[in-house]
C-alpha cells in the first residue's frame, strides 16, 4: 500500500490529524539532519578536504540517492522501525500516540544539540515511539521484541564493527603508503576523503531516510484510519521531502555537531578522516543490507575513535566520548520516558 502526492496533498486540508502528524514527522526529519546528518560530512570538513558549505550541498544530493537506491534495493530498515511497536486496533488513538512520540524526539533531539552534543535520532526514535506505545497499550504489548533485538544487535555490532574498521583501515592504508612522501598523498586523500563523505551521506540516507520515511507511512495509514497495514511501498515523492528536510536542517544546525564529532573528539590528518569514513561506511552497509536499524552517529564515532586508537590510546578525546556515550545511554530511558509522559498527556488533551 503507498500514497500518491496529489492524494496526500488532498488529505491534509480535510484530515487534521493527518495535517498534525506529517508536520510533526517532517519536524523529527528535519532535526535529523540539524544534529546526526553532520556527521557524515564532519570529519571532511575538519580535515579541510572540503567547506562546510559545499560539503552541505553535496551531503543533501547523496543522503537523497541513499534514500532512492537503498529503498529500491531493499526496504528492510524501514519495515523494522514500521513494525517495531503496537500501538492497538484504535487508529485514532495510535495517531496520538505516535504524536506524542515525535514531539518528544523532536524535544530531546533540540536539546541535546543545544549542548553540541551528537545524540543519534535512531535511538531517540526508537525510544520515543517505545515509550509512547507502551503508554497507550498500558503494558510491554505494545512492543515487537523480535524487532527490538535487532536494535540491540545492531548496538552491538556498529560499536564493534565501527572501531574496528577504523582501526584496520587506517593501519592497512599506513602501511600502504608507508615509503610515499606523505606531502604527495595530501591530494589524494584530499579527493578520498570527498568519496568518504559521499559514501557516508548516502548511508545516511539509506539508514536513517528509511527509519523516518517508515513512521511517516505509518502516521499517514493511522490518520486515514488504517491500524494495521502490512504491505507498503515507498513513494519518490516521500523520498525527495525526506532529503530535502535533512538537507536544510543540516545547513542550519550543522556546524555545531561537525565541531564536536569532527574537530574535538580526534584531531585527524586528511588520510586518518578517509580511514573513518570509508570504515563506517562499510559498517553502515552491512547494516541497511542486513534490515539492521543503526545508528549513523554511533557508527561514526566509533570509527573516529578508531582511528585515534591507532596511534596512541591518548590521542582520543575521552571527555568528549564520555559525554557522547552518556547521551547515548541516557537517550533510550530518557526519550522513552518522554515518549511515554507526553502520550499520556495527548491522550488527555485529544
Amino acid at each position: 500500500m503507498t500514497i500518491t502526492f496529489s492524494n496526500f496533498l488532498s488529505e491534509l486540508t480535510t484530515n487534521m490529524p493527518l495535517l498534525i502528524t506529517a508536520v510533526l514527522t517532517c519536524a523529527v526529519i528535519f532535526v535529523n539532519g540539524w544534529t546526526d546528518a553532520p556527521n557524515a560530512i564532519a570529519t571532511m570538513v575538519s580535515t579541510r578536504s572540503m567547506d562546510v558549505d559545499h560539503a552541505i550541498i553535496m551531503a543533501a544530493i547523496f543522503n537523497f540517492f541513499g534514500v532512492l537506491v537503498m529503498t529500491l534495493v531493499n526496504a528492510n530498515v524501514a519495515e523494522t522501525i514500521y513494525n517495531m511497536v503496537d500501538f492497538g486496533d484504535d487508529a485514532s488513538m495510535a495517531l496520538v500516540g505516535l504524536s506524542a512520540a515525535l514531539f518528544a524526539i523532536v524535544l530531546w533531539a533540540t536539546v541535546a544539540w543545544y549542548f553540541g552534543i551528537p545524540t543519534s535520532e535512531s535511538h531517540a526514535l526508537i525510544a520515543g515511539i517505545s515509550g509512547a506505545a507502551i503508554a497507550i497499550q498500558g503494558s510491554l504489548q505494545g512492543i515487537n521484541g523480535g524487532e527490538w533485538m535487532k536494535v540491540i544487535y545492531g548496538l552491538l555490532v556498529s560499536t564493534l564493527l565501527g572501531f574496528g574498521l577504523g582501526y584496520f583501515v587506517v593501519l592497512i592504508v599506513k602501511i600502504i603508503f608507508r615509503k610515499v612522501d606523505r606531502r604527495k598523498t595530501l591530494g589524494f586523500f584530499k579527493g578520498g576523503q570527498i568519496f568518504g563523505g559521499a559514501a557516508m551521506a548516502f548511508m545516511h540516507g539509506a539508514q536513517d531516510g528509511q527509519k523516518f520515511m517508515g513512521v511517516f507511512l505509518l502516521g499517514v495509514f493511522l490518520a486515514k484510519g488504517q491500524a494495521h497495514v502490512n504491505n507498503f511501498h515507498i513513494p519518490i515523492w516521500l523520498m525527495i521531502l525526506c532529503s530535502l528536510l535533512m538537507g536544510i536542517g543540516t545547513s542550519i544546525g550543522g556546524k555545531k555537531i561537525i565541531k564536536s564529532v569532527g574537530m574535538d573528539m580526534v584531531k585527524m590528518e586528511k588520510y586518518e578522516g578517509f580511514s573513518a569514513d570509508l570504515g563506517a561506511a562499510i559498517c553502515l552497509l552491512y547494516s541497511s543490507l542486513q534490515g539492521i536499524p543503526v545508528s549513523t552517529t554511533h557508527v561514526k564515532t566509533t570509527a573516529i575513535m578508531g582511528v585515534g586508537a591507532s596511534k596512541r590510546i591518548k590521542n582520543v578525546n575521552w571527555e568528549v566520548v564520555k559525554e557522547m556515550i552518556l547521551t547515548w545511554v541516557l537517550t533510550f530511558p530518557g526519550c522513552g520516558l518522554i515518549g511515554f509522559v507526553m502520550a499520556r498527556i495527548f491522550v488527555k488533551l485529544f
